[in-house]
């Protein structure tokens, strides 16, 4: 059970941020570390927290231009990509208040417009996945059993093409980790001879980790079971 507002707000400051695309400065709230205590994690690597989640507030998004992205590529965006958010995003923008209290629902919004951000400027496909992803784990946490499962195709289908086309090591994934997450997603969207292949990758590679071969081990079995 989380706790009330004016407890929730203990594990929140106030973060300044400048846009790399319109230089305005703003605040956004964001998650103390020490607030951060893992519960558990699910078999694609979502993360189950004590009290506060901090995927709720993933998002940075600028209210006086509408650039939005995951807070980790927030500062990364192209001069080019720049003039693209000016001409086809903050033309149409319109300011948001979110209040400091963020829950799923909050966050699937801000997601979607990252996800609207990162499509209107073409950012990478590992980019996309990633933000698929965590609205599938949002819908996940809503009980949304349909569209997690939409949500979860989308993200599979943008992860292949990042492991085609990309290096492979992104947020913090090795190959052998993005192999196996294909693999989870593939089981997870009911395609278990295709998820059989990915893990059977990882297991007999020589390379992979042997953390990640026992992840894939395990879901392997539960198909066999």
């Amino acid at each position: 059970m989380l706790p009330k507002d004016e407890a929730y707000e203990e594990y929140l400051y106030e973060k300044t941020v400048e846009c790399p695309v319109c230089q305005a400065k703003f605040k956004t709230p964001s998650v103390k570390i020490s607030a951060q205590r893992i519960l558990k994690k699910d078999s694609d690597f979502q993360i189950y927290y004590k009290s506060i989640n901090p995927y709720f507030y993933d998002v940075w998004i600028c209210n006086s231009c509408g650039y939005a992205a995951l807070k980790i590529d927030f500062p990364n965006i192209k001069s080019y990509q720049k003039e693209i958010v000016l001409k086809q995003i903050t033309t149409r923008w319109k300011e948001r208040d979110y209040g400091k209290i963020y829950n799923e629902n909050i966050a699937i919004e801000r997601y979607k417009l990252g996800l609207l951000t990162a499509m209107v400027i073409e950012s990478k496909s590992s980019t996309k996945a990633m933000i698929l992803l965590k609205i599938a784990w949002m819908n996940r946490l809503l009980g949304k059993v349909e569209e997690e499962k939409n949500y979860l195709k989308e993200a599979l289908k943008a992860f292949l093409k990042a492991y085609e086309v990309e290096d492979s090591n992104f947020y913090g994934m090795d190959r052998y980790t993005v192999m196996y997450l294909i693999g989870e997603l593939y089981r997870k969207t009911d395609n278990n001879m295709e998820a059989l292949k990915w893990f059977g990758e990882v297991i007999t590679s020589s390379l992979a980790p042997q953390k990640i071969k026992e992840l894939a081990r395990t879901q392997k079995d539960l198909i066999k079971k």
